[in-house]
């Protein structure tokens, strides 16, 4: 019987302890996971794909048409200024020029001598009747000839003064410098021109990216043979989200690193930001030029791209799962203080998908809750699971992180 009574008294016992410790769990409230907040580094960064680009390419073709005899590079080639590129057949251009070239010989040589030794006959021929005209004249005023034999002289004179200038005339088009030998001298400038023309050189240095010719092919202008990308700056052009204008700007620093060599990267800056959106796809092209480009990459190749737009040596960051955006746009945390929790509003700086600056509201050493749109009432208790924060590192775009450091 006394057993039984201990008993009794003993399960008694255990229940009032068990409904005092449920009474007092309600009264500490649920428990939740919480970061608790402190000071570190933070580094905010725009995330894309892009591709590598020269800064500029040449696209070479030929001047004239012709077929191509030889061609000299291919793909990948090395070239200068001058490096021969293709050849074309010059046959009648080569025949066209050696005619240029007789012309000019037969010129100096053979037509201007005989012009200039014309003119001075004429002249002379024309002196000499100069002189018996004036014989006569005086024959005449002594009576002593004839007025027929005195006029017939006199158009002698005419006749040869008129050659003498048609002569001196054509002797003048064809000395250096004149109409005959300056027409020469184009149409041999303009052949030799033409003829070189069947010579496509290199105008600057660079790499043949791409060749559309091959020899026996038909050219003719305005067909694009061969592109070379110029030596120099490489871009990355890189189609970001329209939402990241806010933060990114001309002369931004950024680390790159191509999908074929991710343990190769590389620093780029943002040279170039559209003025338009393209409305297709709701990106802004930006350009970021690479002073020094790895010499394993190639034209055309897929990079990921970091773009450093902002940074803090140290401040107060908060994961953005805490964070409660409010339709007034104000944004607040569940900030527990003593066991309860209460609604706090911040202010925020920095911001991404993983962890916001927070400038105003909070502090080093607050405890909020993972969950900042958790429905709990101000000033309800509840017990805390501390949780580690995440990484610092802001991703805006939510893209492939490039494991690369800005330090």
């Amino acid at each position: 019987m006394a057993t039984r009574k201990r008993l009794s008294i003993l399960a008694a016992v255990l229940i009032a302890l068990t409904l005092l410790t449920a009474s007092y769990r309600m009264w500490q409230g649920p428990t939740v996971p919480a970061y608790t907040l402190k000071t570190q580094p933070l580094v905010q960064t725009v995330v894309g794909t892009g591709w590598l680009t020269s800064l500029s390419q040449a696209r070479v073709g030929s001047e004239i048409i012709g077929v191509v005899l030889e061609r000299r590079v291919q793909e990948g080639d090395l070239v200068e200024p001058g490096d021969v590129l293709l050849v074309l057949r010059s046959d009648e251009l080569v025949a066209r020029l050696k005619g240029a070239e007789a012309a000019m010989l037969q010129l100096e040589q053979s037509t201007r001598p005989q012009a200039q030794l014309a003119a001075e006959q004429a002249q002379t021929h024309y002196q000499q009747l100069i002189r018996e005209t004036q014989r006569r004249r005086e024959l005449f005023a002594r009576q002593l000839i004839a007025r027929e034999a005195l006029e017939q002289t006199e158009d002698n004179e005419s006749v040869a003064r008129a050659a003498a200038e048609r002569a001196e005339l054509a002797a003048r088009a064809l000395a250096p410098g004149n109409a005959e030998e300056t027409m020469l001298r184009e149409q041999l400038a303009a052949a030799r021109a033409m003829l070189a023309k069947t010579i496509i050189k290199a105008e600057v240095a660079g790499t043949v990216l791409t060749r559309q010719v091959e020899a026996g092919d038909l050219v003719q202008p305005g067909k694009v043979l061969l592109e070379i990308a110029r030596n120099g700056v490489t871009e990355i052009l890189l189609p970001l989200d329209e939402k990241n204008l806010a933060v990114i700007a001309v002369g931004q620093a950024a680390l790159s690193v191509a999908d074929a060599f991710p343990d190769q990267p590389f620093s780029a800056r943002i040279s170039y930001i559209a003025p338009s959106v393209d409305i297709q796809r709701g990106t802004v092209e930006v350009r970021l030029q690479v002073p020094e480009l790895p010499t394993n990459l190639r034209e055309g190749m897929t990079v990921s791209v970091n773009v450093r737009t902002g940074a803090r040596d140290q401040t107060l960051a908060v994961p953005n799962d805490a964070l409660a955006t409010h339709p007034d746009g104000q944004v607040s945390v569940l900030r527990v203080s003593a066991g309860k929790v209460a609604r706090t509003s911040v202010s925020l700086g920095l911001q991404g998908l993983v962890m916001t600056e927070v400038v105003a509201g909070l502090a080093s050493g607050d405890q909020v809750l993972v969950n900042g749109e958790t429905d709990l009432p101000d000033g309800r208790r509840v017990r805390v699971t501390d949780l580690a924060l995440p990484l610092p590192a802001v991703d805006r775009a939510g893209a492939r992180q490039v494991p690369v450091s800005f330090d």
